[in-house]
């Protein structure tokens, strides 16, 4: 299996194929966002969108040609004309040719049982719709992708037919022709396989590419396999969203290829980018990036037992199979009872690196943490209350506000579907009282934006936070409605993210300390980066 080439062109559809994912909404701007974005990574291509299908893409695909890129260039999509009509007269082409792309990507039907089936047309009109297409774009000065709708499904039913749908495309122009396993359904030794006979016919006519789904969790391995058999293009959505189970994750394929393969598809010193550009075309989408992501997610190098931390800290090479500098993530240690001495000590050492082992103060934040962890509290997955633990410790912290009281009300019937909760607060801030309320689809959410309301006119900072996840756990579900619990909130301010943690058997006395760790965790870390800044 060493049909591998030299370099790989990435296509990113986060804007098209991802925008199909459940709870996906982009507006322009959030599109022109990501567009920056991947440009920045240095993806090949960026395919941005149907113009064809409402007047959002449109807007966008008129504003995006005055926005200079450096590396990407954007794809306009669509499908091949409509059966029984010429390309002059299907709007949906038109549409693309106004988009004013340089490159457009088509997709047509390569299964004989789609085409009878769902398009309702002939074998011999469906060759005439891709060909027709594909040269009336050329003609246009168009460079055409073309996606070949259900490859291995129709390769496995009529191989014959599919070559043609394929000769049809390149016949007339189409630069790239993508293997598309559309109901994600292949197993990676027949995309190899099948990848393989296709660009060892098609050698030195077109370029053969990729385009997997990933329902039964596979589309970063066909992918990669569909490189072993010759493709040199690879389609997906950086985090992996889209339809169903979503697309090829590109974030793990581009360091597998680069890492793993020595196949370059960035440009060169790009790959460090990864994490940052991932985590960024997360928060834009509004989704939780899986912190169990390869490379890319904040568990991918994240160490808890003692042994293993202790042998990273000799060398990493131990339990790490690259360096997370490599992809622009970071090594992180999780704090528990069974992390280690010496891990606790490289923690405290961030703030204070005179403090060695034998220093009383290891002792006392070992023995806090502990007393903290007995009464339900989880450090291992709130970096940002461990911080501030140690902080305290050390005396390296001061409250940004005092708290005077807080209270919630509950209204039901809601008075509308988005507000059923009201909170009040008082807080202090260098002798100056502010009395704000905040209404909220819930008594957390109230309180928040309550405390949001209260805290920006001190602290503007605040409003670049966004929890991003809320976690509650019964820690003692024998006591019943008595029973403590655990609320864990992840937070990001759209570049970096943290989790902190609050214990009580009141939740809304858990969930106010996770939320006040949460906005004072930002607030020192923006203070520090600043005075850095200023050094």
């Amino acid at each position: 299996m060493n049909n591998a080439p030299k370099k790989i062109t990435i296509l990113d559809s986060t804007l098209r194929d991802g925008a199909q994912g459940e709870g996906i909404s982009f507006s322009v701007q959030d599109k022109i966002n990501i567009v920056k974005i991947l440009d920045d990574l240095g993806v090949s291509y960026i395919e941005a969108g149907n113009p064809g299908s409402n007047p959002k893409d449109l807007e966008f695909f008129q504003k995006i040609k005055k926005i200079q890129l450096n590396n990407a260039k954007i794809a306009a999509f669509g499908a091949t004309r409509r059966k029984g009509i010429t390309c002059k007269e299907d709007t949906q082409i038109q549409s693309l040719i106004s988009a004013d792309t340089e490159i457009v990507v088509i997709f047509g039907k390569s299964w004989d049982f789609q085409v009878t089936e769902i398009l309702q047309t002939t074998l011999e009109e469906n060759l005439a719709m891709i060909s027709d297409t594909v040269s009336y774009l050329k003609a246009a000065n168009r460079r055409v992708i073309y996606d070949a709708e259900h490859f291995f499904d129709a390769w496995k039913s009529n191989k014959d037919y599919t070559l043609k749908t394929i000769e049809a495309a390149v016949s007339a122009g189409a630069e790239v022709v993508a293997l598309c396993d559309t109901k994600g359904g292949s197993l990676p030794l027949e995309v190899y396989e099948i990848t393989k006979e296709v660009t060892e016919k098609f050698a030195g006519k077109t370029e053969i590419g990729i385009h997997c789904h990933n329902d039964m969790g596979l589309a970063v391995a066909t992918s990669l396999m569909s490189v072993e058999g010759g493709a040199t293009h690879i389609q997906g959505t950086l985090v992996g969203f889209g339809e169903r189970t979503g697309n090829a994750n590109l974030s793990t394929i581009i360091a597998n290829l680069e890492l793993k393969m020595q196949i370059p598809c960035l440009p060169e010193d790009k790959l460090s980018l990864l994490t940052l550009a991932a985590r960024q075309v997360a928060e834009i989408a509004n989704v939780n990036l899986d912190q169990g992501m390869p490379y890319v997610g904040g568990n991918a190098f994240a160490h808890k037992a003692g042994m293993h931390i202790d042998a990273v800290n000799k060398n990493p090479t131990a339990y790490e199979h690259i360096s997370p500098e490599q992809v622009g993530n970071d090594r992180v240690f999780l704090m528990s009872e069974v992390a280690g001495r010496s891990t606790i000590i490289k923690k405290i050492n961030r703030f204070d690196p005179t403090i060695t082992k034998d220093n009383p103060v290891v002792n006392e934040i070992i023995k806090k943490m502990k007393e903290m962890e007995h009464a339900g509290y989880q450090f291992e997955g709130a970096d940002g209350s461990f911080e501030l633990l140690i902080r305290k410790n050390l005396g390296k912290y001061k409250p940004f506000f005092k708290l005077h009281y807080y209270k919630t009300i509950g209204e039901k019937p809601p008075l509308d579907e988005t507000l059923c909760s009201f909170a009040q607060l008082k807080i202090e801030v260098d002798e100056q009282i502010e009395i704000t309320a905040g209404e909220g689809d819930g008594p957390v959410h109230a309180l928040d934006k309550a405390l949001r309301k209260a805290l920006e006119r001190f602290y503007p900072a605040v409003s670049q936070i966004r929890l991003t996840d809320y976690k509650v756990r019964v820690l003692d579900s024998k006591s019943t409605t008595a029973s403590k619990v655990r609320v864990l909130i992840e937070s990001s301010d759209g570049i970096n993210s943290w989790t902190t943690v609050g214990v009580s058997a009141d939740i809304l006395e858990a969930s106010w300390l996770a939320l006040v760790d949460s906005f004072e965790y930002k607030l020192i870390r923006d203070i520090e980066r600043q005075f850095k800044a200023y050094l």
